[in-house]
């Protein structure tokens, strides 16, 4: 299953930058990658919405500018509700580095919900916009990722401290700092990477369809006061400290430790809408065929002009990621997302620690939804009824292909190549 425990942390931001050439791209895809106002932005992507139908460039402009304002849904309802970013795995869609909001409006379950459910309809959007470029259209969209952002405090600007790559600088704290200087990234966007972009948007679709198909509100009155500390939350006057606690890492005190302990605690959801559960997997699947029609364009191209994701054939290492391509590393790939594809649609089976002869059918996992208990999945009873006979993915299939990943790690380039 590659990813789905937490890569999304980072793969929200990689998802971002494009932008097009001024030769190329239409007036309005200028507008709307250059834009300081949500304003102008917004108009912009109006225009390109309009023109999509009779226009590739236009359509991948606007697919583009409507993935990164669904990040911009889901980062201004967080902010609005005082939400501190926590540095954790376990909360992949809420790793976004929302600034601080000294008048927090109170929060409730179902507008929680709506939140989730406004970002995931952009996202969608976004994938059926991307989808409509034809596979053969000649793009060329070139983007400075300090010219381009989201607004992320709801103040109708989109400021240097918001552009995506300050927001990829501060994932390692957790905040974006107004006074770093960032570096300029520029890339060309091409076609090849409009499919990896509307790939990252059914993985996250995924995500939040996963969660939307339960009722999680137990989990949330119980210890979301640990994201949302002054939101008004159930238990905020209980257990929340008056001084609202450190901001930050979700470890940085005793409190939050404690309420962590408690999520994953109450990570025992009813199942309530089995179609997003069962949309989840058809999610997973197209990101899947989303990859490898990415790498087919990607080893077709015969230019080598600032690559964001390069093939082989395109010497030079990414200055973001600062890795470099190789043979050894499609091929991997390639054959992780034949693994992947294998779980999901149960040809191979997921291993469980303390269970031999027997493993997990990941298909009947989503298409069959059961309430999702987080520690009885890791100690084996909720995934009982998912057990079958069959082929079992082993560690040495999966140690294989990390091998070709060399020392970057397999995680490093999974999160890079989607």
């Amino acid at each position: 299953m590659k990813r789905i425990a937490g890569l999304v942390a980072a793969a929200l931001f990689l998802s971002l930058p494009i932008t097009a050439a001024a030769r190329e791209m239409p007036g309005a895809a200028k507008t709307l990658f250059e834009a300081k106002t949500v304003s102008e932005r917004n108009t912009a992507l109006s225009a390109l919405e309009t023109a999509a139908a009779g226009d590739p460039a236009s359509a991948y402009a606007a697919g583009a500018g409507e993935f990164f304002t669904a990040l911009e849904i889901l980062a201004s309802g967080l902010h609005r509700h005082g939400f501190e970013s926590p540095q954790s795995f376990m909360l992949p869609l809420m790793r976004l580095p929302v600034p601080d909001n000294p008048n927090p409006q109170p929060l409730t379950y179902e507008e929680f919900r709506a939140i989730l459910v406004a970002f995931r309809d952009r996202l969608e959007k976004s994938a059926a916009t991307l989808g409509s470029v034809p596979g053969g259209a000649d793009i060329g969209m070139v983007v400075d990722l300090t010219h381009a952002g989201i607004d992320l405090n709801e103040d109708g600007n989109i400021a240097p401290d918001e552009s995506f790559a300050a927001i990829m600088a501060s994932l390692s704290r957790g905040s974006v700092d107004p006074n770093d200087t960032v570096p300029s990234l520029t890339f060309r966007f091409d076609r090849a990477d409009g499919f990896w972009l509307q790939g990252y948007a059914e993985f996250l679709m995924a995500q939040a369809d996963f969660w939307l198909a339960h009722d999680f509100r137990t989990m949330f009155d119980g210890s979301f006061h640990m994201l949302f500390p002054r939101a008004k939350l159930p238990l905020q006057d209980t257990l929340v400290p008056p001084d609202g606690g450190m901001s930050g890492n979700i470890f940085a005190s005793e409190w939050r430790l404690a309420d962590f302990i408690s999520l994953v605690h109450l990570v025992n959801w009813p199942v309530i809408e089995p179609e997003r559960r069962q949309a989840a997997r058809r999610h997973l699947l197209e990101m899947i065929r989303l990859s490898r029609e990415d790498w087919k364009a990607i080893l077709a191209e015969t230019d080598n002009d600032r690559e964001w994701l390069p093939g082989p054939q395109q010497k030079g290492v990414n200055p973001l990621t600062g890795l470099e391509v190789g043979e050894e590393q499609v091929t991997a790939w390639l054959a992780t997302l034949t693994m992947a594809e294998d779980l999901l649609e149960g040809r191979v089976l997921l291993p469980h620690f303390r269970i031999t002869g027997k493993g997990i059918n990941m298909k009947r996992f989503f298409d069959e939804p059961k309430p999702f208990d987080l520690v009885l999945s890791i100690t084996g009873p909720a995934i009982a009824p998912y057990l079958e006979s069959g082929k079992i993915l082993t560690s040495d299939d999966f140690d294989q292909i990390q091998r070709e990943f060399g020392g970057a790690g397999f995680l490093t380039f999974a999160l890079w190549f989607n």
